[in-house]
């Protein structure tokens, strides 16, 4: 088989398309859930460090929402669906600790932070399991972990003594 073929079956194969969506769904799941969390955060934190905190909780939806996409547009071109409603998202994703109000920055920010670790704990298993599935599928997972890891980085900085 050539090259132009392998990468021409790799992306008709149903079976290749099906597992890796198994593993791009929960990060498409848990960065939309970021999304919508990462925004409540960042309307209602409070405290020290307001204005910094307030605009990189932007920064870090707007890369949740990039990285989702990059997931869902991969199982898509693989030829199926990917179900992101709010619905679906709630089902699927575990309670977040981001308040339904007010809060301080410290606490604002340990609540994104424990929302981005859960979503890195299923990137962790995507790039595991892609690893032998699709390496495309598994470079997309690489790069979400790899900003996700850059956005904790920056959000434990605010916190770190």
């Amino acid at each position: 088989m050539s090259k132009s073929q392998s990468i021409a079956t790799t992306a008709t194969d149903p079976t290749v398309a099906a597992a890796a969506a198994q593993f791009l769904s929960p990060l498409v799941h848990g960065l939309q859930a970021l999304v919508v969390n990462g925004k409540q955060a960042h309307w209602h934190v409070r405290g020290a460090n307001f204005i910094g905190v307030h605009e990189f909780l932007d920064t870090v939806v707007a890369n949740a929402m990039a990285f989702a996409d990059s997931a869902a547009e991969r199982i898509v071109a693989l030829g199926l669906p990917i179900d992101a409603r709010l619905g679906t998202i709630a089902d699927k994703i575990e309670p977040t600790q981001v308040s339904a109000g007010f809060s301080a920055s410290e606490d604002t920010i340990r609540a994104v932070i424990a929302d981005i670790d859960a979503v890195l704990v299923d990137v962790k298993a995507a790039i595991d399991g892609l690893d032998e599935i699709d390496l495309t599928s598994q470079d997309i997972a690489i790069e979400i972990m790899r900003g996700l890891e850059k956005d904790r980085w920056f959000l434990v900085s605010h916190v770190a003594v």
